[in-house]
């Protein structure tokens, strides 16, 4: 190849007007750019799950603004549940980790509207899908924040009632399935440690790889049932109420809890 060929070769490349082919040859630059966009476009599209068995009920706003459900809070507030969003994918980095219990010392400390809250920042990350499971079958109370009628959801399908897909509901908000507590069980305990739960968390847990699972469940000092979840799940967070969760309550659920797995505490109800 003459030298002048060589430098017109040079002067092409550096003003981009061809991209070397592995195997020789010539390509517009430009189909190059327009390639790499579509891939990035593909690899960065919201996740967007057309439901078909999935029943979609449209919540009402103005009662979502009352029940201080985070989809239509202030912008602050949002920001926080995004910091406690990232503080808990950043401790469940490993493969696999998936499941998240949500639980309180006592009853009335917040656990629940923390639990759905969570759930919807969860689900605005493009590439994650949310489950938020009522695990309070004692007491379900979910569906009450968001206005949903009461209705078949985790009891029966452990009683045989019904199957998974029969109780789960999207609230009209992307990638996020609600399943509601189903019919109140005085024997709770003895229905979440059956191998009928045992299977059924299996299943919800391995199914789709991107779903993230998030429990709600009864308090911990007034129910056995979080020790039963806690069985399950990848990690556990306790919602403490400001000026009412006394420090006794707090060393007694950690006592009960020794081994569990964890990640934090949610400081609820503070006045700032």
């Amino acid at each position: 190849m003459s030298r002048l060929r060589k430098a017109l070769e040079k002067a092409r490349e550096a003003r981009g007007d061809y991209v070397q082919r592995p195997g020789g040859g010539e390509t517009d630059p430009s189909s190059v750019r327009s390639t790499a966009e579509t891939v990035e476009q593909k690899e960065y599209k919201p996740l967007k799950p057309a439901y078909q068995l999935t029943k979609v009920v449209k919540c009402d706003a103005d009662l979502l603004r009352n029940n201080r459900v985070i989809s239509v809070c202030t912008e602050d507030e949002a920001d926080r549940l995004k910091i406690l969003r990232t503080h808990i994918l950043n401790r469940l980095y490993e493969k696999g980790k998936n499941t998240l219990l949500v639980t309180s010392a006592n009853p009335g400390e917040g656990k629940t509207l923390t639990a759905l809250n969570l759930s919807i920042s969860f689900s605005h990350q493009f590439d994650k899908t949310v489950l938020l499971i009522d695990g309070d079958i004692r007491k379900p109370s979910v569906h009450q924040y968001l206005g949903l009628e009461d209705g078949l959801g985790l009891s029966d399908c452990l009683a045989g009632k019904v199957q998974i897909a029969d109780t789960l509901i999207n609230p009209g908000m992307d990638r996020l399935v609600i399943m509601r507590g189903g019919t109140p069980h005085t024997n709770s305990a003895e229905l979440l440690s059956s191998p009928k739960m045992q299977a059924l968390f299996k299943e919800l847990k391995s199914r789709y790889p991107e779903r993230f699972i998030i429990f709600d469940s009864a308090p911990i000092l007034t129910s056995a049932d979080p020790l039963v979840y806690a069985g399950y799940v990848d990690a556990i967070l306790l919602v403490v109420e400001a000026e009412k969760t006394g420090a006794a309550d707090i060393r007694k659920v950690l006592e009960m809890m020794n081994g569990k797995p964890i990640i934090g505490t949610v400081f609820n109800k503070a006045i700032e």
